[in-house]
């Protein structure tokens, strides 16, 4: 009997790690605030309507914030990574939250002495964390995942971020997300274009030169990368070889911090 209790418990045990976290609280907030824009190269998020479902945001943060670190490492790593950029998404909104209306950049919710995003102001998986420590940390400094796209999925709240997705991450469809995130912040040539004889790109690119020469998919260089999306990217086949050559130079253009606000959503 004690053995069959004890294979029932391992077993329902399985099963909630498979299912991983729920993030349909987050998935409907996103939905219903988002307005997305020129087919998904960038979105703006309505303050005003997320601060009116304040609640609900508080709800999903709280469920956030009770996975254990146990909990978290029995997980696959593509549902890892989704709870991951979920969380960053929706506290980079909750502190947005913190100061608005009377918001026009993120930038403005920091100080002298310390960014925003070093404020350590929520729990995740047991300890005090801020927006610096999940993304560096977790996602990028834990060596568990080598994945640049996520660059494309963590919104900043800002003008130049890549589009807050009007979805949630989850496990189970995290590769075409990310993929479809990033062609679709690629594409977009307010970010990324050809200008005479350079290839300007995001700053983005700039700031985390590293991710993008890890040998993901084969790229070792930031140039390798760039070519694995030479179409979204619009390159011809004599800049792509150009670009493979080391023929092009590559620039990076000014950032926008201004924030993602949707119309009529700001004083």
């Amino acid at each position: 009997m004690r053995f069959l209790l004890a294979a029932v418990l391992a077993l329902q045990c399985l099963v909630v790690q498979a299912a991983g976290f729920d993030h349909t609280i987050w998935d409907g907030l996103l939905k219903k605030h988002v307005l997305t824009l020129r087919g998904g190269q960038a979105s703006q998020l309505n303050y005003a309507g997320m601060s009116v479902d304040h609640s609900q945001l508080k709800t999903y943060l709280t469920q956030l914030s009770r996975v254990t670190r146990t909990e978290f490492d029995g997980w696959d790593k593509a549902t890892q990574l989704a709870y991951l950029l979920n969380a960053y998404n929706a506290y980079t909104v909750e502190l947005v939250l913190t100061g608005y209306p009377k918001v026009a950049s993120i930038k403005d919710l920091g100080s002298f002495f310390q960014s925003p995003w070093k404020k350590a102001f929520f729990q995740l998986l047991g300890q005090a964390r801020s927006l610096d420590d999940v993304e560096h940390g977790l996602m990028r400094g834990s060596g568990r995942y080598n994945e640049p796209r996520v660059h494309f999925a963590a919104n900043c709240a800002s003008i130049g971020c890549p589009a807050l997705r009007a979805q949630a991450y989850v496990g189970e469809r995290l590769d075409a997300q990310l993929e479809d995130a990033t062609q679709s912040f690629l594409s977009d040539r307010s970010r990324n274009r050809m200008e005479g004889d350079a290839m300007k790109v995001s700053s983005i690119f700039k700031w985390y030169k590293g991710d993008f020469e890890k040998g993901w998919r084969g790229a070792d260089s930031l140039t390798g990368f760039l070519l694995l999306y030479r179409r979204s990217l619009g390159l011809t086949d004599a800049a792509a070889t150009s670009l493979a050559a080391d023929g092009l130079a590559i620039e990076y253009l000014d950032y926008d911090w201004r924030l993602n606000s949707t119309a009529g959503a700001r004083p």
